[in-house]
């Protein structure tokens, strides 16, 4: 697995143009928001990305028929893919969090502390969206598993917008709900996100082994 981490560590020094433009975006965000919250998801889901493209430059050319030539496994391949992008997530999400505290602190926003218990809550969501969108392009390779993925976007939009339809009509009060999750101890919060994405990975690992296990190249 060590080899195919300083593969894809390599693809990722040789997009350095592109990180470029996606710090200067993050300082630009950084520089005209109140909070520096967004910009800090923003980044480490950026990072997540790269993972997906690292898919696609696998598949490049008929590229795995040769990297499967390789005394690699599909399950150490899979393993691969999931820890190079939480790191390549999690350096791209630390270096936000790095900036925005400093900016924070600098400009007397929100506490650094709730900025620290924000971004650990983005982490484990950026977590959480890796672990939906692996499966998918393993399955439907670098360009077509982009598209399931924007497709799929599309339908929770859809469905968040008749469901917000059918409470109008309904003359449902979501508040009580609202209230209900503000209330929530922070701390528990936390707690509940990291099990989610936790089981999130595990269950979408599993799911993408047995994908692998089922391509011929």
């Amino acid at each position: 697995m060590k080899g195919l981490l300083i593969k894809d560590f390599k693809l990722m020094k040789a997009q350095k143009n592109f990180f470029a433009v996606i710090i200067v975006i993050c300082f630009i965000m950084i520089g005209t928001m109140e909070g520096a919250t967004f910009a800090i998801g923003f980044l480490g889901f950026s990072g997540a990305l790269f993972t997906l493209s690292s898919i696609s430059y696998d598949e490049f050319d008929n590229g795995n028929a040769f990297l499967f030539s390789l005394p690699i496994t599909r399950k150490t391949y899979v393993l691969e893919k999931y820890c190079f992008g939480l790191i390549a997530s999690s350096c791209a999400w630390l270096f936000g969090v790095i900036i925005s505290i400093l900016f924070t602190v600098a400009n007397n926003y929100e506490s650094p502390v709730e900025q620290v218990l924000s971004s650990v809550v983005l982490f484990w969501v950026v977590a959480i969206m890796l672990a939906i969108m692996l499966p998918i392009d393993l399955k439907f390779g670098g360009e077509k598993g982009r598209i399931v993925i924007l497709v799929i976007a599309g339908i929770i939009c859809v469905l968040g917008i008749l469901a917000g339809r059918i409470q109008n009509a309904l003359k449902i009060d979501a508040s009580a709900v609202i209230n209900r999750l503000a209330a929530i101890d922070e701390s528990a919060f936390l707690v509940a996100v990291v099990v989610i994405a936790l089981a999130a990975l595990v269950l979408s690992y599993w799911i993408s082994c047995r994908v692998m296990y089922k391509k011929e190249f």
